[in-house]
């Protein structure tokens, strides 16, 4: 197991972060033998009308228990030929993420606040960094769209879809555009710690010259069982669902410096090892895993729906995404106390602190992931 995990530490800064991650990367690239290879990111996927779509190869499984994952690093490696994690990629983090469409809604749109925490580090109380607000078509099928966006802290309170606009320009299909610009309302929230890492698939029968680029996760984490997070007496707690899941998604491959495959021969070998992690995950978690096809943030829409929550509650509620980063609000008030506001970022917090379903730290759940295991 390592003892030294560079990346696993506090940074606030995304660009500090993912620099060291692609010298991690690089680096470890080059000890497989490619030298002379260059690195890149995920295409965008070529309609066969020529539309050009932002695709999300991604794809996960669930469990009741994040304990469940134990060794999962050396299990793939173990099951996978050609499968090899990138020493020292370790990166921590938690995370709130708000579904702020309901289950009506033809795409999913969420708003995400990562921070990062140091080894070791204990929080009570941890202020959201690094907004981001998203979009995706729904469930976890082949080829799903996805559209994400950072939010510049003084625009948070702002309607993000010109930002949208800006980033992706004509490649925003209209529909999406058009869901994007609807009056944000959280529906539900879920808090998630996450163990991420990264690897290299490489496979030349199936797969030619391409290197895939896989990063892997492993989240605990726990849904709220009302939008607002305040104590559900049908279940008797504030929190409805905790469970974990495995993640893997395509982030970049590589190639032969000079060399440009083409579009279908990428995304053959894209889905290809989709696939081959699917069927390994398959073989070692099938007698525990949790069918299901929807997306985590679909699970906090059928959480909340299956505490018997109305759409006219929510939408009454009217509660917005930025209200989680306030210590207060004026539109706020304890129902039992009208003079007393609303803490809803305490609240939120409940959702990897409270102590009947506290989260692990993230340093548990890394080397609970490490821990060398026997089949």
């Amino acid at each position: 197991m390592l003892k030294h995990r560079p990346l696993f530490k506090y940074i606030r800064n995304h660009d500090t972060l993912f620099s060291e991650l692609a010298m991690a990367r690089n680096s470890y690239a080059q000890s497989l033998g490619l030298n002379d290879y260059a690195y890149h990111k995920t295409p965008k996927f070529i309609t066969a009308d020529g539309r050009r779509l932002t695709i999300e190869p991604e794809r996960s499984l669930i469990v009741q228990d994040y304990q469940s994952f134990l060794g999962v690093k050396s299990l793939l490696q173990r099951e996978i030929p050609g499968f090899y994690i990138v020493n020292n990629s370790d990166i921590g983090f938690r995370y709130p993420t708000a579904a702020i469409a309901g289950q009506d809604a033809p795409f999913i749109k969420r708003f995400r606040s990562e921070f990062f925490h140091k080894v070791d580090e204990d929080r009570s109380i941890c202020r959201p960094r690094n907004l981001s607000y998203g979009i995706k078509s729904r469930g976890k099928g082949d080829n799903r769209q996805e559209y994400e966006v950072w939010v510049p802290d003084e625009h948070v309170q702002l309607d993000p879809t010109p930002l949208f606009i800006d980033k992706y320009g004509e490649d925003l299909p209209d529909d999406v555009r058009d869901f994007a610009s609807l009056t944000p309302v959280v529906y539900g929230w879920m808090g998630v710690k996450r163990a991420a890492f990264e690897a290299i698939y490489v496979n030349k029968k199936s797969m030619g010259d391409i290197a895939i680029n896989i990063g892997l996760s492993v989240d605990a984490y726990n849904i709220g069982a009302m939008p607002d997070l305040s104590y559900s007496p049908v279940i008797g707690s504030s929190i409805a669902v905790s469970n974990a899941e495995l993640e893997w998604e395509v982030m970049g491959y590589y190639a032969p410096k000079g060399d440009h495959p083409d579009h279908d021969h990428i995304w053959s070998a894209i889905n290809h090892v989709i696939e081959a992690v699917g069927t390994a995950t398959s073989d070692i978690y099938n007698k525990i895993a949790i069918p299901t096809s929807e997306s985590k943030t679909e699970r906090i829409l059928s959480a909340i729906q299956e505490q018997h929550i109305s759409t006219e509650q929510v939408l009454q509620w009217d509660l917005k995404p930025w209200e989680f980063l306030q210590d207060a609000s004026i539109h706020r008030r304890k129902s039992h106390d009208p003079s007393r506001s609303v803490n809803l970022l305490g609240r939120l917090n409940r959702l990897f602190y409270q102590e009947s379903f506290k989260l692990p730290s993230l340093k548990k759940i890394h080397d609970l992931i490490a821990q060398p295991v026997k089949r």
